[in-house]
């Protein structure tokens, strides 16, 4: 296998190559991406067999900025039959001896429109292909989330790729996507990136204490509220820093304190703050600074925030910033975990999540 699969954000081909073209060479595995624009994936070619299989493994998917999902790329067809799609898929993958059972099917296409056209296809053509799959033995009878996943994903009516992931290095949303909804009372539609980013930084079994009720977090550029919402909705108590106006429906929670401030310029008056968010509209160099300085001043635990992206060098400018965010850190003696994602929320932008690791006294 020398192929591996990475979906994107339609329009983000080029960064998401960028990307995998530099994670593969740091392994010493060497090949090139495939990038047609606005396809919404990348295929990134092994020059040696067996390669795809040591990127998915080796490769941390958690590390990944603008990939959504990554598998090793076992078979490619081109144009399967309308008259019968599953032998050829149960042939190919019967006569490949490194194909590994798996635990369970997703059948996807590429976020885009033309894509999405085929999901309804992909709905139904999952339950039969299951059954075959399990009759040759390709998955285990019943769903095991610690084997690896199955993907048959359609870029075409007819064409399409299939392979597999690993559940411990891999998105655990179809198509890489977490399904949300939009709360009819929430501010803004904004808020549905602070959701997804608590689906995607911070494990489930952690929400209790990372995310409890009772905390006390800043939201910096906080209007109309679409963030400071997903705090409320968690029984936080928040700090809410713009000048612009709140959302009514906060402010009579009683659980929102309103600041109208530079969000450069606010610090907390106790050092009471967990939790730090930022979705401000502001160079994406100026506001990784300030959260560095958050953390090394002590004033909040845990910071997710937007970086803006300009319209050109988006890769080389988000390297940058991070980058020089982890020596600013580890300059002041700050532990750290940070991680990186485009979400599916997201546009011109990325979201960071960085939790500090050290008990640092607030200056």
């Amino acid at each position: 296998m020398k192929h591996v699969m990475l979906y994107c954000r339609s329009g983000f081909e080029k960064e998401c190559a960028g990307e995998i073209q530099d994670k593969a060479t740091q392994l010493e595995v060497y090949g090139f991406p495939r990038v047609k624009k606005h396809s919404g994936y990348v295929l990134f070619e092994c020059y040696q067999d067996g390669d795809a299989n040591t990127l998915i493994k080796k490769i941390d998917f958690q590390s990944l900025i603008f990939a959504r999902q990554m598998f090793a790329v076992a078979a490619e067809f081109t144009e399967l039959p309308k008259e019968d799609r599953i032998s050829p898929i149960l042939d190919t993958l019967g006569d490949i001896e490194e194909f590994p059972r798996c635990g369970d099917l997703r059948i996807e296409t590429p976020d885009t429109n033309e894509a999405k056209e085929l999901l309804k296809f992909c709905r139904k053509f999952t339950v039969p292909l299951r059954q075959a799959l399990r009759g040759k033995g390709i998955l285990f009878n019943k769903d095991n989330p610690k084997k690896p996943v199955l993907h048959v994903c359609f870029v075409e009516p007819g064409h399409c790729y299939i392979g597999y992931s690993y559940t411990d290095n891999n998105s655990q949303f179809f198509m890489g996507i977490p399904r949300l909804k939009f709360p009819a009372d929430a501010p803004s539609r904004s808020t549905l990136k602070l959701e997804e980013a608590f689906h995607v930084f911070i494990p489930k079994s952690e929400w209790d204490t990372r995310l409890a009720s009772g905390m006390w977090a800043v939201d910096l550029g906080a209007c109309p509220g679409g963030w400071t919402y997903q705090l409320v909705k968690r029984s936080m108590f928040v700090h809410a820093v713009d000048n612009g106006s709140m959302a009514d429906s906060l402010m009579d929670t009683g659980q929102v304190k309103h600041h109208m401030e530079d969000g450069f310029k606010f610090e907390p008056a106790r050092k009471n703050v967990t939790w730090l968010v930022c979705d401000m509209i502001e160079k994406p160099s100026r506001v990784a600074q300030l959260m560095g300085e958050w953390i090394i001043s002590g004033w909040a635990k845990e910071a997710i925030f937007n970086l803006k992206l300009p319209m050109k060098g988006r890769y080389d400018e988000v390297l940058e910033d991070i980058e020089n965010l982890k020596l600013f850190l580890t300059e002041n003696d700050v532990k750290y975990r940070l991680q990186a994602k485009h979400l599916y929320h997201d546009r011109e932008e990325i979201t960071v999540h960085v939790q500090c690791l050290s008990n640092i006294s607030p200056r």
